[in-house]
């Protein structure tokens, strides 16, 4: 494995001479002089083979074929800075959503712009959200030593109970926390609601819209909050290329806000210094790739439908999820032994999420990885079961 390689082993020469590369219409570098005495180490950019990765919602059917040449052509200027590429994809962004270019800001990842968000809003007070979602980004401020993430309680079924959250806003509030969907939980909140509490709280506070998984979910138009933002309301949105995109190991994201709540965030970013050409070469490449995003989704929906299927099967019951990942209940079974159990027949899952001992998330991958889900399944949970 990577982790394995140690650098008296890579100078003794666990390298091999770098292969043929050819992308679309790309020319070969097997032939040229730079290619044929170099070498290049040899390291896992992704799962090992035979593993079936599980347990990061990343999208395995990606980069598109346009995103991989474009990275290809951005690669061979990588001793350059990104500064034009930036511009071109916040220009594309703010055109495509009918905003101006000093409302849209980029990051490594959506996790660079959340975590700003997070770290500016500790300035003025506490960060509100429900008692599960993906918070780590919203917990950079507490890792400072500053205060922890004012939750609202437990729901029976895992949902996001809006009009808690809202009366749970003070004066001490400085943003509201919603992942739409829900990262572990995958459910989609009603759009209407949503939009009603978005109006309505930010009228109090600073509300932050996760939409990592917008584009997964049937109707990502109306799902989204980015009509607030157009409309002027108190509320940002985090997007990000990791998901839908298949571009999780290129680390591009964006916040789209107000001018001021762009420049008030935007102080504790690097801007254009903390991306990198590749990536925004792929993000620029996919963005409007409307037939890899379908052809995408599509599969994602395949493998989805293929874990509820089995979990059914097995007597377990699963929240409904429009992302790419599905939140299992294990009954009486522990969650981490579960993950355990899977990992020793080479299926990597999510084990249990802070005390949430029965909830086992398990991402998409390609449908052979998810078969293999499948077909471990029904071991795993006996053993876990008599385990618990």
């Amino acid at each position: 494995m990577t982790e394995n390689l140690s650098r008296r082993l890579f100078l003794r020469g666990t390298l091999v001479t770098a292969s043929a590369v050819a992308v679309g219409g790309l020319v070969s570098l097997s032939g040229s002089a730079l290619a044929a005495n170099h070498t290049v180490p040899v390291i896992n950019y992704g799962p090992i083979a035979g593993i079936a990765k599980l347990n990061a919602n990343e999208n395995p059917y990606g980069p598109s074929p346009d995103a991989m040449k474009a990275m290809m052509l951005a690669t061979a200027k990588g001793a350059y800075y990104a500064a034009e590429p930036y511009q071109v994809l916040v220009d594309m962004i703010a055109e495509k959503n009918a905003l101006s270019k000093t409302q849209v800001s980029l990051s490594s990842g959506s996790s660079g712009v959340l975590s700003y968000a997070a770290i500016a809003a500790s300035n003025k007070g506490q960060i509100l959200g429900p008692d599960l979602f993906w918070d780590t980004t919203a917990q950079a401020p507490q890792r400072m030593g500053r205060e922890k993430i004012k939750r609202i309680a437990k729901t029976a079924d895992l949902s996001i109970d809006l009009d808690a959250l809202y009366a749970a806003i003070d004066s001490n509030v400085a943003t509201v926390h919603v992942t739409n969907p829900n990262n572990p939980t995958g459910q989609l909140l009603d759009a209407r609601k949503l939009r009603e509490f978005c109006i309505k709280a930010s009228k109090k506070t600073l509300v932050l819209v996760d939409e990592a998984y917008n584009e997964v979910t049937d109707m990502p138009e109306t799902n989204s909050m980015v009509s607030l933002v157009r409309e002027g309301h108190n509320v940002i949105v985090a997007k990000t290329f990791s998901k839908i995109y298949g571009l999780a190991g290129m680390r591009v994201g964006y916040m789209l806000a107000s001018e001021e709540n762009t420049n008030d965030i935007n102080r504790y970013s690097l801007g254009g210094y903390a991306m990198n050409q590749a990536g925004l070469a792929a993000a620029i490449a996919s963005y409007n790739d409307d037939a890899f995003l379908k052809m995408s989704k599509s599969k994602i929906v395949e493998g989805r439908e293929m874990v509820v299927d089995a979990v059914k099967a097995n007597g377990l019951i699963a929240l409904p999820s429009s992302t790419n990942f599905v939140f299992v209940d294990l009954g009486k079974g522990n969650a981490e032994i579960f993950r355990q159990k899977m990992e020793e027949q080479n299926v990597l899952i999510r084990g249990i999420y802070r005390d949430y001992t029965s909830w086992s998330r398990v991402s998409m991958g390609m449908i052979p990885d998810v078969q293999k889900y499948v077909n471990a399944l029904p071991r795993a949970l006996e053993q876990t079961l008599a385990l618990s």
